[in-house]
């Protein structure tokens, strides 16, 4: 099951759709419209509208009205008649890595696979001009190899791997991939209004703490694709016992 948070019609999805028909039958179902940055959102209050169509040569897509997570949700409730082995997001235009995971459509819908007790795998370029089939190749070539060996090896429930492949122009200049750990952002949004009662979200493009060795971010910038394992349980289980000390009660 291949989705994205970019649309159904963006090159990336595409990319690893493509790369995917080498592991077998390849279902998409992705957002009919770009989703980015759209969460874990599940939709309970309103219908949801889907399309059948193709991508690419005759590659059968339903494009949801809705968010990525929305788009997994459907399918494996019984939009499609044939169950996964494997669900696979992306690939996305632009990086997600750190704090970006809770953001990202992208990560989240695999995250959705797991909850549905698949294995599944996020895919992500740090490109955010990658808008060519061709900007993806290798990527996707990345991603053929890694989603095989999560199909021959599979992954503890309520687990996915979320991948991140530099910007680098070939092969040659690829240094490898590396398995490491979330790192941590800096966000440097800011507050822009742009007219009576009016406002978004603005500022400069996210950094972050690059040297720390082990990390997402040590891994791209150092043109390494970074593997990283994410599990649902979300507990921050180095502070309970911290947590059990307090002083806490009613009244």
């Amino acid at each position: 099951m291949v989705t994205n948070d970019d649309g159904y019609a963006a090159p990336g999805i595409l990319a690893l759709a493509e790369a995917m028909t080498s592991l077998g039958d390849v279902q998409v179902c992705a957002p009919y419209t770009n989703q980015s940055a759209s969460g874990h959102k599940i939709t309970l209050s309103q219908d949801i509208r889907y399309h059948r169509c193709t991508i690419g040569k005759d590659i059968h897509a339903l494009a949801v009205e809705g968010s990525p997570a929305d788009c997994i949700a459907l399918a494996l409730l019984g939009l499609v008649e044939e169950r996964p082995d494997i669900v696979v997001s992306g690939i996305n235009r632009g990086e997600n890595m750190s704090q970006d995971l809770t953001y990202s459509g992208t990560v989240t819908a695999a995250l959705e696979g797991a909850i549905h007790g698949l294995p599944a795998v996020a895919f992500s370029l740090a490109r955010a001009d990658a808008d060519d089939i061709n900007d993806y190749a290798l990527a996707a070539q990345a991603a053929k190899h890694i989603v095989g060996q999560a199909l021959e090896r599979g992954l503890p429930p309520l687990t996915i791997l979320n991948v991140n492949v530099p910007a680098v122009d070939c092969a040659d200049e690829l240094r490898g991939i590396r398995v490491t750990r979330q790192g941590v952002r800096d966000y440097r949004d800011k507050l822009v209004h742009v007219g009576e009662n009016l406002a978004r979200i603005g500022g400069q493009a996210p950094t972050g703490d690059t040297d720390e060795l082990g990390t997402d971010l040590w891994a791209v910038h150092r043109d390494y694709i970074s593997v990283s394992p994410v599990h649902l349980d979300m507990t921050a289980h180095a502070i309970m016992a911290d947590l059990a000390a307090w002083d806490l009660q009613v009244g």
